[in-house]
């Protein structure tokens, strides 16, 4: 009886202690900064050496499909950190699809994942919208999109906006041709101001590709994820400016009236 006990003691001590060496860190970590990446981009891996090994350097594979895409021998740093960039180009890069990033420092590896896109395959979207402009009727805006679709464009007459909403897959870029005729930001002087871009809630830049007498062209980089970009300017369809002004002016006389009768009464 005591020799079973004892049996049953030696196999639990046994399984715990298995137990926590595979519950152990491994001795190498790697990511990259991000999961997606098209032809161009820079992919940034970054890792850490638990237990650094003299002057070991880390080994650094990319792969598709069993294919050496890339390869690379670095130096770890001090601290046991590393970091290292590649340019997603060149004779290699031609399959789409999912790579693979291994890290070996002596008999230790590790590995992670992420998506590539060539040119050749990215997906970008390039047509006209058809604007709702409300009970002033319609008109278009040409757009291109890269890392997601357009669901919706409308006016927000309150605010001199357009807003276009957007189902962003992945980070990308949209390419608007804004027409003057019924959008843009200008200053007293006439001459082209800035917009104001919002991208839900928050502000950010823009970049202006092309200026034209008809129109202006804007290109705004998204992340996954996000939903509604807010371009505002200082008009939105020239009708609408046209009733703010007439709001205006008739406050302006009404006040100017109400002077004018207290005036008189007071004399």
């Amino acid at each position: 009886m005591g020799s079973r006990i004892f049996y049953s003691l030696i196999v639990s001590l046994l399984l715990i202690t298995t137990g926590t060496v595979f519950a152990q860190e491994p001795l190498i970590s790697i990511q990259t900064d991000d999961k997606n990446y098209d032809e161009g981009d820079t992919i940034v891996i970054s890792g850490n050496v638990k237990t650094v090994i003299g002057e070991t350097p880390i080994i650094l594979q990319l792969f598709t499909e069993g294919n050496l895409v890339d390869i690379a021998q670095l130096t770890v740093a001090q601290d046991g950190s590393f970091t290292k960039t590649f340019l997603a180009e060149g004779a290699l890069w031609k399959k789409s699809g999912e790579y693979t990033v291994v890290a070996s420092y002596q008999e230790h590896q590790i590995e992670t994942n992420f998506s590539y896109t060539p040119k050749s395959k990215i997906v970008e979207t390039t047509e006209p919208y058809e604007v709702d402009a409300g009970s002033h009727g319609t008109f278009d805006v040409n757009y291109t999109i890269k890392g997601g679709t357009v669901k919706n464009m409308v006016v927000d007459s309150e605010i001199f906006a357009v807003i276009v909403q957007i189902d962003a897959t992945d980070e990308g870029t949209i390419t608007l041709d804004l027409p003057r005729e019924f959008i843009g930001a200008e200053k007293q002087d006439g001459k082209d101001d800035t917009f104001i871009i919002l991208i839900d809630g928050i502000e950010v830049a823009y970049q202006e590709t092309v200026v034209q007498s008809d129109s202006r062209v804007i290109s705004i980089n998204f992340e996954q994820g996000d939903s509604d970009i807010e371009i505002i300017g200082t008009y939105v369809v020239p009708e609408f400016g046209t009733i703010v002004m007439m709001i205006l002016i008739v406050g302006i006389m009404a006040t100017i009236l109400i002077t004018r009768n207290k005036f008189q009464i007071n004399i």
